[in-house]
């Protein structure tokens, strides 16, 4: 967020989080001071001891007595100090000449590592290094860029690495859409260069160990003001990175609401060009860097997983170097699809920023927030449904916009033939254990990606999902012996290798990383 608009961001996300728990009346005032503090005292006390941590608990014990003795008017400030902190410590900054750098100097470095393993490569490339035939930028592009004119955009993508944050914001850049403010991950904000660049790019904090309600309220109020002031979105809405591997299916309604919520706003406020459009962008990797390190933390205990990871491949600078060495090998791409815009509710909205029914007809949306008296008025069931439809239609799109690279379709293929010859055995004591069957014939698995195919082809057909040219056309045995390269090329054990004329996995758990990538398509049922 510029600097000319931190301090009244900060002053409205206050005002309006402390006005919401003060219009509940006394009991909740207290009751959300008191939350609050135990929630913050409980991660601290998990923090490693310092003189920060210490002084911290110290104010803590200072704002419980205030709680405690305090007037009904010290307690107001209380929650005032507390909200404050909190919205502080999420602000976003947002410098445009660290911008223009940045745009200037991603592009190199990244270029840089995915073209050169070695100085000597470097050089002989040098200066047309660029990312275009590394990145791929398509869909309703012009659709997206025509709606800038129209209103404030949000954009939705699918999250598989920490990665995604540096490839999208160099591709909205290229494709002619302006900066986005984003939420990050507060361990992202640990290296000194990167929370540098991170910190004048608009991105603000999300400290996921803040698990107290008040804290979440802050957040979600200034995703909202940020976007009734006109700053353009990025939100990932499955929340972290997808540790399945899978296309995220289970939203989370609380930032996606946002977005009705600032609609609503800007027409009660009768603020110009008040529309907010929804765009969902969907990421596709033949290779994810942190691959081993999300699935192994989704298996550990599927429902029960760490929430953050801070440990994985990502902080790693030689893992990341490996990473994009391996996709330079392999002639890899990453695949940026932008899907067609949508508005808070759900619909379809044309390049005029005219939302449409299913018959393609223009509605007056506003209609859906006013009472009899064509007021706009806070319906919090209602809007929850509008959100949940929102998150329906996302979720579509999402799948229609999944690009199939060799890797998932046959890691599948695979997968689901070794499932086939070892009947009864349960998932889990599968990946333990490879079943009495771990190892298929290279004539069966190419076999079975031959079947796999075929269905993918025709799902593309019926715009489902979109194939990788090398799955759209390639035979499956050249399918299968791309991928096998693939699956070797950067994991510390290869998920499928070849042992003679048969297949075998020294990474089950990753094969069944790249698998999850088709799920939610029938095609897990034989054919």
């Amino acid at each position: 967020m510029r600097q000319a608009d931190r301090e009244r961001a900060v002053e409205e996300v206050v005002t309006r989080v402390t006005a919401r728990v003060l219009e509940a009346g006394r009991q909740q005032l207290e009751a959300t001071i008191a939350d609050t503090l135990f929630h913050e005292r409980q991660r601290l006390e998990k923090e490693r001891p310092s003189r920060a941590r210490d002084g911290r608990l110290a104010a803590l014990d200072r704002q419980r007595a205030r709680l405690l003795a305090g007037s009904d008017e010290e307690r107001r400030r209380v929650l005032r100090e507390l909200a404050e902190a909190f919205a502080r410590e999420v602000l976003g900054n947002f410098d445009p000449r660290v911008h223009a750098f940045a745009t200037r100097a991603v592009p190199f470095g990244l270029s840089a590592l995915l073209h050169a393993s070695s100085p000597r490569q470097l050089l002989r490339r040098f200066p047309a290094l660029g990312l275009d035939d590394r990145v791929v930028v398509d869909g309703e592009l012009d659709h997206a860029r025509a709606l800038l004119q129209r209103g404030t955009l949000m954009v939705v993508p699918t999250h598989l690495s920490n990665l995604d944050s540096i490839v999208l914001g160099w591709a909205m850049h290229e494709q002619g859409l302006p900066p986005l403010l984003y939420g990050a991950g507060l361990n992202l904000f640990q290296n000194p260069l990167i929370s540098f660049f991170m910190h004048n790019l608009g991105a603000y904090k999300v400290d996921r160990r803040k698990t107290a309600p008040l804290y979440r309220d802050v957040l979600k109020e200034y995703a909202t003001v940020s976007l009734e002031y006109g700053y353009h979105n990025l939100f990932f809405p499955g929340g972290t990175r997808a540790r399945s591997g899978a296309i995220e299916s289970k939203l989370k309604l609380g930032l996606l609401g946002t977005s009705l919520e600032a609609y609503a706003n800007n027409l009660r406020h009768g603020r110009p060009r008040p529309d907010l459009f929804v765009v969902p962008v969907v990421l596709s990797y033949e290779l994810v860097l942190e691959a081993e390190t999300l699935v192994d933390d989704f298996l550990r205990e599927t429902g029960k997983a760490r929430y953050i990871i801070t440990d994985d491949e990502f902080a790693s600078p030689r893992r990341i170097l490996q990473f994009l060495e391996g996709i330079l090998a392999l002639d890899a791409r990453i695949v940026v699809t932008v899907m067609p815009p949508l508005d808070p509710f759900g619909n379809a909205v044309d390049r005029e920023g005219r939302s449409l029914d299913g018959r393609g007809r223009p509605i007056a949306t506003d209609r859906y927030l006013r009472d009899v008296a064509g007021e706009i008025v806070r319906d919090a069931p209602r809007d929850h449904e509008y959100t949940r439809e929102l998150a329906q239609r996302l979720t579509d799109a999402f799948h229609r916009g999944n690009t199939v690279m060799p890797t998932h379709a046959v890691s599948f293929a695979v997968f689901e033939a070794l499932r086939r010859r070892n009947p009864g055995v349960d998932l889990y004591r599968l990946l333990r254990t490879g079943g009495e069957v771990d190892t298929l014939e290279f004539g069966e698995a190419a076999r079975a990606v031959e079947a796999l195919v075929g269905r993918l082809r025709a799902l593309a057909a019926a715009g489902r999902l979109r194939l990788d040219p090398r799955v759209a056309h390639e035979r499956a045995d050249d399918l299968l012996l791309g991928a096998l390269r693939a699956l070797g090329t950067y994991h510390t054990r290869p998920a499928l290798e070849r042992v003679g004329d048969r297949l075998g996995s020294r990474d089950r758990n990753l094969l069944y990383y790249y698998r999850n990538r088709l799920l939610g398509y029938g095609l897990e049922e034989a054919p």
